[in-house]
């Protein structure tokens, strides 16, 4: 049984959703040990949980000494099978979250599958749903990956923090392999669209305020492209508790999506939480990069499972992409090699793939 330091880099719930996610797909049985070792509070948190024992149920495995609290926990995978499964973090706990540890299993089930995640949509520490839908479904399309996941049918209503309660409906296919990807140039902004939403008793005009600043600064860097941010407020039947945020994604004449967001809090005026979205995205667009800090450690367990070489320019290097490729290694062994080099304001991530297919 191979054993993973949960305390290593970015030590938190990365490690996990990264070793979890092969483990399960290359059957390999592990131990995480000193799980969040260095937070607050130590140990398993509940959505944590909820990743594991979703990935556990999707491939048939086993957990032991799995429950909130525990900082060592040992998984042994079974085969991935086709299906309909459940999640409910149960809490305000990101199920988009949930999505970055369970997508990558159902790539290579034997048959489509349906998620039923519940939880929160928009928390903190996490993308929000939105991001899945405007960003990395588009990124990770040209790797052949293709999901269902309309936020705006009846089955998806938008759960804030505190409360949570959010649910969310993924329908997957299998795919034989994932096609590398290539992106070094990433050529020029050709537009930028975005929304700013409320939930609950908050007033539309908060949204107008996020949208309204949120373009005003993003004009500043750049006049001569169309930027159109909706403002809108969530139908009550759509939304669980009370909310607000903004979500901006950048296009590109090469076909990248580059986004930033941002969520209201009770202590954060509305002026504030428009300027911070912006801002975060034009620092993310300053760099060249072809992703945003977001996407960057997202794409590496997919890299690697890839068939042939992939190369991504990105900006600097996160924390959590360093733990993504250093956890990856770890399980992979040598199967998989990861390469990063400078190049001017960038660093390009390189990754000969293992070319996974499903037995």
């Amino acid at each position: 049984m191979l054993e993973v330091d949960g305390s290593i880099k970015e030590g938190g719930g990365q490690i996990l959703r990264v070793a979890t996610s092969l483990s399960c797909i290359f059957q390999k049985p592990i131990q995480i040990t000193k799980i969040r070792a260095g937070r607050s509070k130590p140990g398993l948190r509940p959505q944590h949980l909820t990743g594991l024992e979703l990935v556990a149920n999707l491939c048939h495995g086993q957990l032991q000494n799995a429950h909130i609290g525990s900082t060592d926990v040992n998984f042994t995978p079974g085969h991935l099978k086709q299906g309909t499964f459940v999640a409910d973090t149960g809490t305000a706990g990101s199920v988009c979250l949930l999505i970055q540890v369970a997508l990558p299993c159902l790539l290579f089930a034997d048959g489509p599958c349906k998620l039923l995640l519940k939880g929160g949509t928009n928390a903190e520490f996490a993308p929000p749903i939105d991001y899945f839908d405007m960003v990395f479904q588009p990124m990770v399309a040209k790797m052949g990956i293709h999901y269902s996941c309309d936020i705006k049918r009846r089955f998806v209503i938008i759960g804030y923090f505190p409360k949570g309660g959010g649910e969310v409906q993924i329908m997957t296919t299998p795919i034989k392999e994932l096609q590398p990807i290539t992106l070094l140039d990433r050529g020029e902004v050709i537009n930028i669209t975005g929304h700013a939403f409320v939930a609950g008793v908050l007033p539309i005009r908060v949204a107008n305020i996020m949208a309204d600043i949120a373009t005003r600064v993003l004009k500043t860097q750049y006049k001569n492209i169309p930027v159109n941010i909706k403002a809108y407020q969530e139908p009550r039947n759509k939304a669980f508790g009370n909310g607000s945020g903004i979500v901006l994604v950048a296009e590109t004449s090469t076909g990248c999506c580059i986004g930033n967001s941002s969520l209201g809090k009770r202590e954060l005026r509305a002026e504030d939480v428009g300027q911070k979205a912006a801002e975060q995205l034009l620092d993310d667009l300053k760099h060249g990069g072809c992703v945003d800090e977001h996407l960057q450690d997202q794409l590496i367990i997919l890299m690697a499972l890839a068939a042939g070489k992939s190369s991504v320019r990105t900006g600097p290097i996160t924390l959590h992409t360093e733990t993504a490729i250093h956890v990856t290694q770890l399980l992979l062994g040598n199967q998989v090699k990861f390469q990063v080099h400078k190049d001017g304001d960038t660093n390009v991530i390189e990754c000969e793939g293992v070319g996974f297919t499903a037995t």
